[in-house]
């Protein structure tokens, strides 16, 4: 066949994997932001935090959200798109034009081969500075609230246990001026606290807030058989402040593994002497590692599937490719179960699954090649496709 003519066709299989793949990307990322929409939404209606914020934590969101989709969409796009040639029987017109389904396997590994490079750079580099960024902004909204929120002459409660009262405040310093607090974090020993001057500390790295007393006084019940009254004075008091409440519970404080990049993944491990921690370490960088390969899995096993199941219609196409990548997920996360528990190395038990899904797509392509295609279950699996596509009877 004249090289202008492969092109053409190259190019008219790209076009039909394309516009399903970017409308499932559209439907699979909106389904997971929606998911998140509720929470961030009530700190925006319950906790006065700016729109622009809540706007932000959703960007840095994107990164976790788009690793799953972008396989997802791309797995979907390929069944639905096959499926549509062998529905209208264009495969039959392209083998009977001397194309053979090996001849087309070109444009769509090239495009599995993109997405599998823009998921593996958001699985190492994007979704650890997302999720670093998300946690920085969690903590910077609580801290801006928690400063803001205290005015001058009014009692705020904003922190469980302390409530504060400053008669004064200074913006330009930040700082408050005759500052009373009421301490009962100890129900035991209540306290009530008088100084001259408070301000708030931020510490970014440390995830912390905390509220610095100057000149003043310390007036509690003594724990004795008298319960004599107690004064102590002081010239510098900390109070380290909670600003977890209904802020900071999507995001830990401390780094988690998901937080490191790759070079500290490996860093990490090498200087680590914990054989578990080094072990943890390792699971992760693999399962990275391994979920980067998605896309291309995904079109070897999609193909020849998109191929068999055409007389389905598009919810078949739709619950096939949900029904696909839950399985090879559910592979993933046993074997990364397994890497965890030391029985197989990381190196090689979280490989397994891409090996696995590879092995029976090349299995499936060299029967539908030959014209001996599998056949799969689905009248038996279609109570299953109707309740994953919310179809009823």
């Amino acid at each position: 066949m004249p090289a202008m003519a492969t092109r053409r066709i190259n190019r008219y299989i790209f076009r039909e994997v394309l516009t399903p793949t970017l409308l499932g990307l559209v439907i699979f990322t909106f389904i997971l932001v929606m998911g998140r929409l509720p929470g961030l939404t009530e700190l925006v209606v319950n906790k006065g935090v700016p729109l622009g914020s809540i706007l932000k934590l959703f960007s840095y969101l994107l990164p976790t959200f788009l690793s799953i989709t972008i396989p997802l969409s791309f797995l979907l796009g390929i069944l639905l798109a096959f499926g549509r040639l062998s529905a209208d029987s264009e495969f039959v017109a392209l083998k009977a034009s001397g194309i053979s389904l090996y001849s087309l396997l070109m444009p769509i590994l090239l495009f599995s081969l993109f997405c599998s490079l823009v998921t593996g750079s958001l699985t190492l580099y994007g979704e650890p500075a997302g999720k670093t960024a998300f946690r920085d902004q969690i903590f910077a909204i609580a801290s801006d609230r928690a400063s803001i929120g205290v005015e001058a002459g009014v009692f705020n409660d904003s922190f469980e246990g302390l409530v504060i009262y400053a008669e004064a405040m200074d913006d330009r310093q930040d700082q408050m001026h005759n500052v009373f607090i009421s301490d009962e974090r100890a129900a035991k020993k209540p306290a009530n606290i008088f100084a001259r001057q408070g301000r708030f500390i931020r510490n970014q790295q440390l995830q912390t807030l905390t509220l610095r007393l100057k000149r003043g006084t310390i007036h509690h019940l003594a724990e004795d058989k008298k319960k004599s009254y107690q004064t102590i004075s002081f010239d510098t008091y900390d109070i380290n402040l909670d600003i977890g409440q209904g802020l900071t519970d999507a995001s830990s404080r401390s780094h988690s593994l998901g937080e490191y990049s790759p070079r500290q993944l490996i860093d990490a491990r090498r200087d680590q002497t914990d054989p578990r921690q080094a072990n943890r370490l390792a699971v992760e960088l693999h399962k990275r590692i391994s979920t980067s390969a998605a896309p291309l899995v995904f079109a070897l096993i999609g193909i020849p599937l998109g191929l068999q199941s055409s007389r389905s219609g598009k919810g078949a196409g739709f619950a096939l490719a949900l029904g696909i990548a839950l399985c090879y997920y559910v592979l993933l996360s046993l074997s990364s179960t397994v890497a965890s528990k030391g029985t197989l190395p990381a190196a090689i038990s979280l490989y397994l699954p891409n090996l696995l899904f590879i092995a029976g797509g090349l299995f499936f392509i060299h029967r539908t090649a030959i014209e001996k295609p599998i056949r799969l279950p689905l009248p038996q699996l279609k109570p299953l496709l109707s309740r994953l596509t919310g179809r009823r009877k």
